[in-house]
């Protein structure tokens, strides 16, 4: 019982959740940056995608806090963000089953066209001047999953640590 009580006490608390939100947001995107330079990891589209789902989080953590003192907006915000986990598990479970071969990416996971009617020297600046990174490739996996994979389920467990967050927060202002 002590321990419901605490965690009602943490729930309450208008700016917790929200910060917590922006926190993880911030951890994700420096992450996937941190691959990107540190570990020479290039991103496919579908990676750059799941980012957005992070970015989106951390603005409804922003207004979270900023709606703090108002229960009911606070919730909402949490909600949402809650929702854009789910956007990005769901972009991340697309990712990673494409990268399984269990079916196609979208049209930019594929290797762009080129004109074949060009001469050679336009058909290597084409070839020069187009960054491509398959979106069926893993470059790095731990314990046989994915960075999308890990993803996958790190957005879950955050989407539904703000649905369950928002739903055991009390609707009156502390006091």
């Amino acid at each position: 019982m002590a321990k419901r009580a605490a965690l009602q006490s943490w729930l309450d608390h208008p700016r917790l959740v929200p910060s917590l939100i922006i926190a993880v947001s911030l951890g994700a995107l420096g992450t996937a940056y941190a691959s990107e330079v540190w570990g020479g990891l290039q991103p496919c589209i579908l990676c750059y995608y799941q980012r957005y789902a992070y970015g989106i989080a951390f603005v409804f953590g922003l207004l979270g806090l900023a709606f703090g003192g108002n229960p009911a907006a606070r919730r909402v915000f949490v909600v949402l963000g809650g929702l854009s986990f789910l956007g990005g598990a769901a972009v991340a479970g697309f990712h990673s089953g494409v990268e399984q071969h269990w079916w196609r990416g979208t049209a930019e996971c594929h290797a762009p066209a080129l004109d074949l009617n060009a001469s050679i020297e336009d058909l290597r600046k084409q070839m020069l001047q187009t960054r491509f990174v398959p979106c069926d490739e893993i470059p790095w996996s731990l314990f046989g999953l994915s960075m999308a994979a890990y993803n996958f389920l790190v957005s879950l467990v955050l989407a539904f640590a703000c649905f369950y967050a928002a739903r055991h927060m009390r609707m009156k202002p502390r006091g």
